[in-house]
């Protein structure tokens, strides 16, 4: 018997990444690592040709463990970030699918991501190319990988107290 799982449309995963999104603004962190599957993998690469992350420095190359401790950073009041914590607001435009259903069942999409923060009285903004593998799992939607391709990744950056 052939198992055949839902194939994950453009509209499926702009609702997705919204959805994403939205979690990370209002920092429902909780809900935020519950959209990732098992394995999967956020970065931020420093180097913006990069393609083996594993082997690169990245501002961040999280696998789940390294989410909850991010997120553990962030939310228990023990860090400086945790403490004057930015609030965060993304814009999400051009959604491209790259990859449709590949033989593993991922789908990879890629979007532009402007996010403005403010903290400390202060506005940052940070530009970026983010492509999303996603694949279905029990029915629902999952992260797989995030890649964050920071427009200006080879700059020297203020400390990022936020997931991006």
């Amino acid at each position: 018997m052939t198992m055949t799982t839902e194939a994950i449309t453009l509209g499926d995963a702009v609702n997705f990444i919204s959805l994403e999104a939205d979690y990370l603004d209002h920092r429902d962190y909780a809900a935020w690592l519950a959209l990732w599957a098992d394995g999967g993998t956020y970065v931020i690469p420093i180097d913006p040709a990069a393609e083996d992350f594993a082997d690169r420095l990245n501002y961040a190359y999280d696998d789940a463990a390294m989410r909850r401790m991010r997120v553990a950073r962030l939310t228990n009041g023990e860090s400086i970030s945790a403490r004057d914590a930015a609030h965060t607001l993304r814009s999400l435009s051009r959604f491209r699918m790259l990859d449709a259903a590949t033989r593993d069942g991922t789908t990879r999409i890629r979007c532009a991501q402007h996010l403005v923060e403010y903290r400390r009285d202060r506005f940052r903004t940070y530009a970026a190319n983010v492509t999303y593998t996603l694949r279905r799992e029990g029915g629902e939607i999952r992260l797989v990988e995030k890649v964050v391709r920071l427009l200006n990744s080879t700059d020297a950056l203020a400390g990022m107290s936020f997931l991006l």
